[in-house]
C-alpha cells in the first residue's frame, strides 16, 4: 500500500509539473513580459512517406535560425525554435499543433503538407496566430487572413504548367496522369485543364489514380500511348512518378514528361534509375544547380550542416524564416506581446515587404496571403537539374 501511494504522489507531482510547463508556454499566447526570446514553431512530416519534405523544411528553418541569431535576431531577440512530426497527418498535425502552442509557439512556420495545413489553420485562425506555410499548395490552407504562403498555390501551378507547355511550344497533344485522391494533384489538374484548354492544347487522355491503387499505372500510360499524348502531365509526387517512368519505360513509351513541384526528391529515390528521368521538365521555385551565388552559398552551408542536398522544400523553409525576420523587424515586434498582437502586426507588415530568396526575386505577398513571383522550370539533364530560364 505504502508503494502504491508512493507511486500516486509521484504521479501527481509529475502531473503538476507538466501543468505548470504548459501554463508557462500558454504565456505567451497573453504576452509574457519576462520572455526575452522569440518562440517559433513548424509541424511537418520528419516520418512516414513524405519525410524527405518535412526533414528538408526542418533542416532549412534551422540553417536560417542559427544564421538570424548569429547575427542578432530579430529585432535584437533571439529565436528558439522547435519542430513537431505530424507524419503528414490532419489529425497529428493538430496534436503537433497543440504541444508547439503549450511550449509557447508565438509564430508557425508550416504545415509542411497541404490537408494537415488546412485543418491547423482553423486552429491559429482561432487563435490569431501568424502562420507562414512554405510548402502547402491548397487554396485552403491559407483561407484566413492570419496565413501566408511561401510557395505556389495548386491552381498557379496548373495554370503556369500550361502557359510554359503552350509558350514553349512543347507539345499539342497532352495527356494527364494525376491522383484524384489527393487534394494537391486535383488541384493542380483541374486549372491546368482549363488553362490548357483556353491555350489550344488537345488533352487527349486523362487518366486518374488513387492512393490504393498507385503501384500498377499500366492502364493509365496505356491510354496516353494510344491516344498519341507528345507529352504526359504529372502533377503527382516524386513517389508515384518514379514507377510511372519505369513502367512507361517497359511499355515502349517515351512522351515528354512534365510535373510540378512535389517531382522534387525523384532522383534520390532508391532503386531508381535516374537514367529514366532524362529530359524531364518540372516546374519548381529552386534548384541546387543554379549559378547564383546565393544559392550556391546556401547549398554549401546545408551540406556542411546536414551531410545532404538541400531539395526545394528547404529552400522554402529557409525562405520563409528570412521573410519572418524581415516581417517582424517590420512591424517592430518584441517576444513580450501576446500572439494576437503578433498576428495583427505581422499582417500589413507582410503585405508591404519585398524579399529576395532563394525561391524568387522581389517576392511580394497581397492580403490574400499568396506570393507573387517568376516560376522557374528545370530539366533533367544527365542526372542533374538545370534551370531552363538561364538559356532564354
Amino acid at each position: 500500500m505504502r508503494l502504491l501511494k508512493r507511486a500516486a504522489g509521484v504521479a501527481l507531482v509529475s502531473a503538476l509539473l507538466i501543468s505548470l510547463a504548459a501554463c508557462r508556454g500558454n504565456d505567451r499566447i497573453e504576452g509574457d513580459a519576462d520572455a526575452t526570446t522569440f518562440r517559433i514553431g513548424s509541424i511537418g512530416p520528419a516520418t512516414g512517406d513524405t519525410a524527405i519534405y518535412g526533414l528538408a523544411v526542418q533542416n532549412g528553418i534551422q540553417l536560417a535560425v542559427d544564421e538570424i541569431n548569429e547575427a542578432g535576431g530579430i529585432n535584437g531577440y533571439k529565436i528558439e525554435y522547435q519542430f513537431e512530426d505530424d507524419q503528414s497527418d490532419a489529425e497529428k498535425s493538430i496534436n503537433a499543433y497543440n504541444v508547439l502552442k503549450d511550449w509557447g509557439m508565438q509564430m508557425l512556420i508550416g504545415t509542411v503538407t497541404s490537408t494537415p495545413c488546412t485543418a491547423v489553420t482553423e486552429e491559429t485562425h482561432a487563435d490569431n496566430m501568424f502562420q507562414l506555410t512554405p510548402s502547402a499548395t491548397a487554396v485552403e490552407s491559407i483561407q484566413y487572413d492570419n496565413a501566408f504562403r511561401m510557395c505556389f498555390s495548386d491552381p498557379s501551378q496548373g495554370t503556369v504548367s500550361a502557359d510554359y507547355i503552350a509558350d514553349a511550344g512543347l507539345a499539342d497533344k497532352i495527356g494527364i496522369i494525376y491522383d484524384s485522391s489527393d487534394t494537391y494533384s486535383t488541384g493542380i489538374y483541374q486549372s491546368f485543364v482549363t488553362e490548357a484548354r483556353e491555350r489550344g492544347l488537345d488533352i487527349v487522355a486523362a487518366e486518374a489514380f488513387t492512393s490504393d491503387s498507385s503501384t500498377d499505372f499500366s492502364v493509365q500510360i496505356q491510354k496516353s500511348k494510344d491516344a498519341g499524348a507528345e507529352l504526359v502531365f504529372l502533377p503527382i509526387y516524386y513517389q508515384e512518378a518514379s514507377l510511372i517512368l519505369a513502367q512507361a519505360n517497359r511499355a515502349g513509351y517515351a512522351p515528354e514528361w512534365f510535373g510540378v513541384d512535389g517531382m522534387d526528391g525523384l532522383l534520390d529515390v532508391e532503386g531508381f534509375d535516374a537514367k529514366l528521368a532524362e529530359g524531364l521538365m518540372f516546374l519548381t521555385p529552386f534548384t541546387p544547380d543554379a549559378g547564383d551565388e546565393a544559392t550556391q552559398t546556401f547549398v554549401e552551408n546545408y551540406e556542411e550542416a546536414f551531410g545532404s542536398t538541400p531539395i526545394q522544400f528547404a529552400a522554402d523553409a529557409y525562405d520563409s524564416m528570412y521573410v519572418i525576420k524581415e516581417a517582424a523587424e517590420r512591424a517592430g515586434l518584441t517576444p513580450d506581446m501576446s500572439v494576437p498582437e503578433i498576428c495583427e502586426a505581422m499582417k500589413p507588415a507582410m503585405t508591404s515587404i519585398t524579399i529576395d530568396g532563394l525561391t524568387g526575386k522581389e517576392i511580394t505577398w497581397g492580403a490574400d496571403g499568396e506570393p507573387s513571383k517568376e516560376p522557374t522550370v528545370v530539366l533533367v539533364e544527365n542526372g542533374k537539374y538545370k534551370v531552363l530560364q538561364e538559356e532564354q
